[in-house]
C-alpha cells in the first residue's frame, strides 16, 4: 500500500507538476521578471544568490513544482486508500478540486498571491494564519461532505468560515512597487497555475490509483491486482 501511494504521487506530481510549471513560465514568470525590475528601481539591495534568467530559473522553477505537487500528490493518495473504493479519472479531478480549495483557494481569500515588492505583515504571522486556515478549511469540508444531519455541516460551515470572521494578518500599509493592476494579474495567474496543478494531480492520480489497485468482478469471484 505505500509503495502505491508512493508511486502515484511520484507519477502524478511529475505530470502535474510539469503542467504547473508551463502555466508559470508563460503567465506568472514574465509578471514576476517585470515586478522584479520595478523593484530593483532607487537602488534596492540585491540578494545573495538567486538563479540566472533563462535556463537555470525555469529548472529551478520546474524542480519545485514537481517537488511540491508530489509532495501535495502523497497526500491526496493517501486520502484515496483511506477513503476506498474506486476512484478514477472523474472522481480524481473532484478531490483534486477539493484540494484546490483547501490548500490554495480558501488562503488566497486572505492573503492572495504577492509580487515582489508586495507590503506584507511579518512572515510567521501569515505561515500560522495560513496553517489554520487549511486545517479549519480541510476539516470543515470534510464535514460537510461526509457528515450525517444538519448540526454537523453547519459545523463544517463553521469552520470553514471561521479563519476570513478571525481575518488575515496584513501590513498597516498596502502597496507595493509593482502597479496595483499587475498585482490584479498575478493573483489570477497564480490562480490558473494553482487550478491545473490541482486537477491534473487528481485525475493522473485517481486514474493510477484505480490502475494500480483494481478490482474486477467476476462470475467465479473478486481478483485484486495489486503493483506492490
Amino acid at each position: 500500500m505505500i509503495r502505491r501511494v508512493l508511486l502515484i504521487a511520484v507519477l502524478a506530481g511529475l505530470a502535474a507538476g510539469m503542467v504547473e510549471t508551463l502555466v508559470q513560465l508563460t503567465r506568472t514568470t514574465p509578471l514576476i521578471l517585470s515586478a522584479e525590475s520595478y523593484e530593483s528601481v532607487g537602488g534596492a539591495v540585491a540578494q545573495a544568490w538567486a538563479p540566472e534568467a533563462g535556463f537555470e530559473r525555469s529548472a529551478y522553477l520546474a524542480l519545485a513544482s514537481i517537488v511540491t505537487a508530489t509532495g501535495f500528490g502523497m497526500l491526496l493518495s493517501a486520502a484515496f486508500a483511506l477513503h476506498g473504493g474506486p476512484v478514477g479519472l472523474g472522481r480524481g479531478v473532484v478531490w483534486g478540486l477539493a484540494g484546490f480549495a483547501v490548500f490554495w483557494l480558501a488562503p488566497a481569500i486572505g492573503l492572495p498571491p504577492e509580487l515582489p515588492g508586495a507590503k506584507a505583515a511579518p512572515l510567521l504571522d501569515r505561515q500560522f494564519w495560513y496553517l489554520g486556515t487549511v486545517l479549519a478549511t480541510g476539516i470543515g469540508l470534510a464535514i460537510l461532505v461526509f457528515g450525517a444531519g444538519w448540526l454537523p455541516r453547519i459545523a463544517g460551515a463553521a469552520l470553514i468560515a471561521a479563519p476570513h470572521i478571525v481575518g488575515a494578518p496584513h501590513p498597516v500599509a498596502v502597496g507595493g512597487n509593482a502597479p496595483p493592476e499587475m498585482a490584479a494579474m498575478f493573483v489570477v495567474a497564480s490562480l490558473l497555475a494553482a487550478v491545473a496543478l490541482w486537477v491534473v494531480l487528481g485525475g493522473v492520480g485517481g486514474y493510477l490509483y484505480d490502475r494500480f489497485a483494481k478490482v474486477a468482478y467476476s462470475g467465479s469471484g473478486v481478483t485484486t491486482r495489486h503493483t506492490g
